[in-house]
């Protein structure tokens, strides 16, 4: 369009200035052939302006919005659910620790955002990665991630939330074309936030029988000349899985093979169960480029103050311009919530370990009594984490003829016992399902009564099996 508007002006220019110095012997034929050439051209301009100009109302969404898609909000959606009115409902499926009113926020943590609101420092617009403050107080806090070295306050970007760190990441270091490593099964938003630009998400398989560890070899498989990144979650959702050093060093191994970044998503590294202990990737490596992601979110009980951020560990330098991305990211939005930057310095340093500690005998306990009623139970298969706040369950769909799949499992557990977990299928993972362990002891330990109730209306024993288990004898069932 520009280039024909510049020949059309052309063309006015050169009638112009033909009018105005007209040749003296200039036939008067010649310019009529010149006025009806212009009158031509500009009829066919107009019919193209008329051509491109909307006619009714046309509005479509963008690529970018009708191609991203929450997995679990699909699933849930789709399902056909009519709880049980004679029994109350208990949500096994909620990832929100605060909602069932049982884990609070501290009270120092609370007091940390009221100085902070009533200061009145904190109400105008931040530095895009955040206050320096805050990130200094987040630099501290972190610096088990980098034994030996200092986090610069530089290397730190607040963002809103976890999965806005997360975001961030894989736009920064993938585009159309390339593809990403994920964990399966895995936390549904690393798909969400990377289909809907076009980047490609292959599963790296994680194995119940290993205790969630990565399959190393079908995960190195993947890899090619596209893949831009390996993401890791430890702890995991859903699993509840913690990493040895030892696999951590593998995973580590192949990504410096192949010059891969990783993406930490650390959300949960304090939520770690008494015998286990959570080592940080970046603490391992000096080699491979690692960006953690974590935050408020899950240790601090306040996962709606949209508190998170990335730390860069780049020993190297080798992140070149994906750390000026990766900085840009956080302009789109202006930066993330001020009040609560305020207050980080005071969470942070002030929110005491008792109270961390009450948190983690609660999950920890709920993890003990559901992995115990759940495991006596003929069908399914728990697998007990040692971190986060979910556990795992195999559910052996062939033994229950009535579902034809886990979501078909879940749907009628909620119809006819009221209990509601999500299914594997959310996380990638058909023939499992996920419970929460963050509510009440009672409420859990209700829920998998009924669990157990509704396992042994629809679980179907052959007499092979029943003669294999010894429950058989003399043509009659013993229990």
């Amino acid at each position: 369009m520009l280039s024909s508007a510049v020949s059309k002006d052309h063309k006015f220019e050169s009638r112009r200035s033909s009018h105005a110095n007209p040749p003296a012997t200039a036939p008067s034929s010649g310019v009529a052939i010149v006025d009806e050439t212009l009158a031509q051209e500009l009829h066919l301009q107009k019919l193209e302006d008329d051509a491109q100009r909307r006619t009714q109302w046309q509005i479509k969404g963008s690529s970018l919005s009708l191609n991203t898609h929450n997995r679990i909000r699909n699933i849930v959606e789709a399902l056909q659910i009519k709880p049980n009115p004679q029994k109350p409902m208990i949500p096994l499926s909620i990832g929100d620790p605060t909602t069932f009113g049982n884990l609070k926020a501290a009270d120092e943590t609370m007091k940390a955002v009221l100085r902070s609101l009533e200061s009145g420092k904190f109400n105008g617009y931040a530095h895009t990665q955040g206050h320096e403050a805050s990130r200094q107080a987040v630099a501290q806090y972190s610096a088990h991630q980098r034994p030996g070295g200092t986090i610069d306050p530089s290397e730190v970007l607040l963002c809103s939330g976890c999965s806005s760190a997360l975001e961030y990441c894989i736009l920064a270091l993938a585009e159309r074309g390339q593809n990403i490593l994920v964990p399966r099964p895995g936390f549904c938003l690393y798909h969400t936030l990377a289909e809907g630009l076009d980047i490609e998400v292959r599963y790296y398989e994680l194995l119940p029988e290993k205790q969630w560890r990565a399959d190393l070899r079908q995960l190195e498989s993947l890899i090619d000349a596209n893949t831009a990144a390996l993401l890791i979650n430890n702890p995991s959702n859903p699993c509840g899985s913690v990493y040895d050093e030892e696999h951590l060093l593998e995973l580590i191994d192949i990504c410096e093979r192949h010059y891969l970044p990783i993406i930490a998503d650390e959300i949960y590294e304090h939520f770690v169960f008494p015998g286990s202990r959570h080592v940080a990737v970046s603490s391992l490596t000096r080699e491979v480029p690692v960006l953690s992601c974590g935050g408020l979110t899950k240790r601090f009980l306040v996962p709606g103050w949209r508190m998170g951020w990335i730390i860069v560990h780049d020993h190297h330098k080798r992140l070149g311009t994906a750390l000026n991305g990766l900085k840009n990211m956080c302009g789109r939005i202006l930066g993330t919530n001020t009040i609560i930057q305020g207050a980080l310095p005071d969470i942070l340093t002030k929110t005491p370990q008792s109270y961390f500690d009450s948190v983690i005998e609660v999950l920890h306990t709920n993890a003990q009594l559901a992995y115990k009623m759940l495991k006596a139970v003929p069908g399914l298969n728990p697998v007990m984490p040692n971190g986060a706040m979910y556990m795992m369950i195999g559910v052996c769909i062939e033994r229950f003829l009535a579902f034809k799949d886990d979501t078909h499992f879940v749907q009628e557990l909620v119809n006819e016992q009221s209990v509601f977990c999500l299914p594997g299928s959310c996380f990638s993972y058909p023939g499992y399902i996920r419970i929460v362990l963050t509510v009440p002891a009672a409420m859990l330990e209700e829920a998998c009564v009924r669990i157990a109730e509704f396992c042994d209306t629809h679980y179907k024993k052959d007499n092979r099996t029943l003669i294999e288990d010894g429950l058989l004898e003399d043509g009659h069932i013993h229990y």
